[in-house]
């Protein structure tokens, strides 16, 4: 019989050896990882002592129109390679989700998928993408940014100033992680040390409104790539500035590889084209805890809904929005109300597909006016990522 259990670091061995089979060998000479990290459970399916499948679960909080929402971030997911599709999967991210519940540590789950088909008959859906952008450095050149933002490098005091430029955009966005917690536990000096260097934006009276973290990569012609890491704003005339800042590079560098979520405010600043997507990795969403997920926007006026066809068991049944607060009012879905797969919910909750949309693609059903339910999930528009976990 199979049994579940958090992992402690005497797993480590065997869990690493199960790891390799799914994303390749562990570097040589590498210390064995920590199994025990703050703000991080792993948990693993073991068969007669055997372990055939683990996953790590990290506690976030999640930025969704100006709240934070507890939110598990799923990774390391690994499956036996004779044990695939046993359901193994499905039990083990049931267990550790309901510990996690318990907790008040998820009531959202995200994820970044190796393939997505699994995860969409959990409930999880695709929101966004996490992508990788080349620009040209050559046509940074053209641009001719405000002459009253100055540029500085970033020194170790400066990182109250760079959480606060992030934590502003974050909390405009639908997504982003908060980077608090104990899941980022870097101290500011480790931050500042990590990337070749934080370039600071700063406006007429020298604060702080826009930063730039970036590598510099090897070599000196057209092949030469700067890594960036965040390029990020709080007055629009920044995202100019720092671009501009990089095309002093153009002599002796070819192109920017920017870590991005879709079209956001700084490409927009970008003179013709808004780069190249060269990598996109998927991001899906989960909602666990329904009526905890919506009462977290303070939803306006009244709806009823209902959630149908959860694999995990704790989605389904019926809800009731009013009073700026959200709660199940039957165990079972109530086929009188507009009724949405765990999958619709996630898209409609994310905010990147209206109710109509979700009845088209067959993610919502039954009676109901849509625009009272579109209200629920608070303004609709892309979801933004800055963090791969």
């Amino acid at each position: 019989m199979t049994q579940i259990r958090p992992l402690v670091q005497d797993d480590v061995r065997p869990v690493l050896a199960l790891s390799q089979e799914a994303f390749g060998p562990y570097p040589a000479g590498a210390e064995l990882p920590s199994l025990e990290q703050p703000g991080r459970r792993r948990w693993g399916s073991f068969d007669d002592g055997r372990v055939v499948a683990h996953l790590a679960v990290h506690r976030y909080d999640s930025w969704w129109s100006g709240v934070t929402v507890p939110t598990a971030g799923i990774a390391s997911v690994t499956v036996a390679a004779e044990r695939r599709g046993d359901g193994l999967l499905a039990d083990l991210l049931g267990e550790a989700l309901e510990v996690e519940r318990v907790d008040g540590a998820c009531v959202l789950s995200t994820l970044y998928p190796t393939a997505t088909g699994i995860y969409r008959s959990l409930g999880y859906e695709v929101v966004t993408s996490y992508d990788l952008v080349d620009v040209p450095l050559a046509s940074l050149v053209r641009l001719r940014p405000s002459p009253q933002i100055s540029l500085r490098r970033a020194q170790v005091g400066d990182m109250p100033a760079i959480r606060g430029v992030y934590d502003t955009w974050a909390a405009a966005q639908r997504g982003p992680l908060t980077r608090g917690g104990p899941s980022f536990p870097a101290t500011d000096a480790e931050l500042m040390e990590a990337p070749t260097g934080t370039t600071l934006a700063l406006d007429e009276d020298g604060a702080v409104v826009g930063y730039t973290s970036w590598d510099r990569g090897p070599g000196y012609d057209g092949s030469a790539v700067i890594r960036v890491h965040d390029l990020l704003a709080t007055d629009d005339r920044a995202h100019a500035r720092l671009w501009s800042f990089f095309a002093s590079f153009s002599s002796v560098v070819g192109s920017l590889r920017v870590r991005t979520s879709g079209i956001d405010a700084a490409r927009r600043h970008l003179p013709g084209s808004m780069g190249s997507v060269t990598e996109s990795r998927p991001y899906m969403l989960r909602i666990d805890d329904v009526a905890a997920a919506v009462t977290a926007l303070a939803p306006t006026g009244t709806a009823r809904f209902a959630v149908s066809g959860d694999r995990l068991g704790v989605m389904d049944g019926t809800y009731e929005v009013a009073g700026g607060g959200c709660r199940r009012v039957d165990d079972q879905p109530d086929t009188r109300a507009p009724v949405f797969s765990p999958r619709g919910l996630a898209l409609a909750y994310a905010g990147v597909e209206s109710c109509a949309s979700l009845r088209l693609a067959g993610l919502l059903h039954g009676p109901g006016n849509d625009g009272s339910l579109d209200g629920c999930w608070g303004p609709r528009g892309a979801v933004h990522v800055r963090d791969y976990f």
